[in-house]
């Protein structure tokens, strides 16, 4: 056996979902760049889970469908007033709420294709208004019911805010939750994929990839991007706060990727977003200090920025707190989840891998009054 570590390198499974080749990342063998510009994430959310881009009528009877299964149980609103939600980290009350979400579904348990597609649009639709609902409720608010006259990245946002936002800002989470959707067979996506391999339901899967999205080397990174940029403080200080990164040899946060050699193609998006907002907002020095911790990093390490550098100034842009910057990826990611775990059922083999062994050798036991 050869080990590699992390799996680098290792092709574990075949997907019809997104591909990375040659740094270009496609969804269904459409380029990134063309959706970022161009698809709604509804639009994206059909891609994935029907591998074609929908006709009018199949993308308004999903839009139908995620606004009709967009409400809470009341149950669930009832569970965050339990929970300790201002010493936790967002991410941990999105895992459990997910978990729960199961125990108010009739067909949680049910595998056939049907029940299992109706469970992906019942989840998908959710997931804002979890991270909304929290979001409220933690400030002492109530939540805000979902409208069914506002698409996905508007009533997102309306959900949060309570006002309808205003369509630069759609513009920018419509184009952040396309570029987040999915990504071949990244950490969280292996997560879900193993654990429904094993049969196990889609609340399962999905509770298993938030699990592995909560960690900072995946999806916390844009979280301590934002927490950085706050350090640094002003454009004035990042040379002398990034040059003692780079001498002490320490990481700096939304740089490099392990499948890309020459950059991240879903940064520039969201770098042209952030440039917008950032003056819009009047705060220019998110943006320009961006630009310039950029400049130091890929000039000296060669590491180009990730989707995550970029994120993070966008969404401090449109007001939304930091510790949400996770959660809000999980809102868009949960619909490329969604499809690897059904596109698992379909040709289903239990991913159960080995490991190389470094312990000792064979050993005798011996009772515990001869142990030294």
């Amino acid at each position: 056996m050869t080990v590699t570590r992390g799996l680098e390198g290792v092709v574990a499974t075949a997907s019809s979902i997104s591909s990375i080749i040659d740094d270009t990342l496609t969804y269904v063998g459409y380029n990134i760049d063309d959706l970022a510009e161009n698809a709604s994430f509804e639009e994206v959310i059909y891609l994935l889970w029907h591998r074609k881009l929908p006709t009018e009528p199949e993308l308004n009877e999903l839009i139908k469908q995620l606004s009709e299964n967009a409400a809470l149980p009341p149950e669930i609103v009832e569970q965050f007033k339990l929970i300790p939600i201002q010493k936790v980290h967002p991410m941990a009350v999105l895992r459990t709420v997910v978990s729960s979400l199961s125990l108010y579904d009739d067909e949680a348990d049910l595998m056939d294709a049907e029940a299992n597609d109706r469970k992906a649009i019942r989840l998908q639709a959710k997931m804002p208004s979890i991270v909304a609902a929290f979001a409220r409720i933690r400030k002492g608010l109530e939540p805000i019911a979902p409208r069914k006259d506002l698409g996905f990245a508007a009533n997102f946002l309306y959900m949060l805010t309570g006002k309808e936002p205003e369509p630069i800002a759609v513009e920018a989470m419509n184009k952040a939750l396309v570029l987040h959707a999915d990504h071949e067979l990244n950490a969280s996506t292996f997560t879900a994929r193993v654990c429904v391999a094993t049969l196990s339901d889609v609340y399962s899967g999905i509770t298993a990839a938030i699990g592995a999205l909560k960690g900072p080397l995946h999806g916390g990174a844009n979280e301590a991007v934002m927490k950085m940029l706050t350090e640094i403080g002003s454009v004035e200080n990042v040379e002398p706060y990034v040059r003692k990164k780079l001498d002490n040899k320490e990481k700096i946060m939304g740089f490099g990727h392990r499948v890309y050699r020459q950059g991240d193609p879903r940064a520039k998006h969201l770098r042209s977003m952030s440039q917008k907002l950032t003056e819009l907002t009047g705060e220019p020095h998110w943006y320009e200090m961006s630009i310039k911790i950029e400049n130091m990093v890929t000039g000296e390490k060669k590491l180009p920025p990730n989707v995550d550098f970029y994120s993070a100034s966008v969404y401090h842009s449109l007001g939304i707190d930091h510790d949400l910057f996770t959660p809000i990826f999980a809102v868009s990611r949960v619909s490329g989840w969604l499809a690897h775990i059904l596109e698992q059922y379909e040709n289903n083999r239990l991913i159960r891998p080995r490991a190389e062994y470094t312990g000792p050798g064979m050993q005798q036991y011996t009772p515990i009054w001869q142990r030294g």
